[in-house]
């Protein structure tokens, strides 16, 4: 079972950047799909944002041209650039991954889970 560590949340600014970082325990490349997913108070878990095996991405509407998920191989990582943040992008945000997703914004077609990293945007 792969393990997931989140980390680079924190307090910013509304048009401020943030870089979250999610560190996988196992090889990831052509083996698991992987996405971010936030949940703010109140609010049901939403998917951010997505990438295939072969490194197709998808993206909410809420975040497009604003966020950009990547992920580097060689380090087992996933990341999320965060750009022009608001204060609606508050929220815990999770890692999560699986090696089957037919719908890569859903978050019960993901089976494995980071323990998430909280961000904060003020106005």
């Amino acid at each position: 079972q792969v393990q997931l560590v989140e980390s680079g949340g924190g307090s910013v600014q509304a048009g401020g950047s943030l870089r979250l970082s999610c560190a996988a325990s196992e090889y990831i490349d052509s083996r698991y799909c992987m996405g971010w997913f936030r949940q703010a108070p109140g609010k049901e878990r939403e998917g951010v944002a997505a990438i295939s095996r072969t490194g197709g991405t998808s993206y909410a509407d809420s975040v497009k041209g604003r966020f950009t998920i990547s992920k580097d191989n060689a380090k087992n990582t996933l990341y999320l650039q965060m750009n022009s943040l608001k204060p609606e992008d508050t929220g815990m945000y999770y890692c999560a991954a699986d090696t089957t997703v037919s719908y890569p914004l859903r978050h019960q077609q993901y089976t494995y889970w980071g323990q998430g990293t909280q961000v904060t945007v003020s106005s």
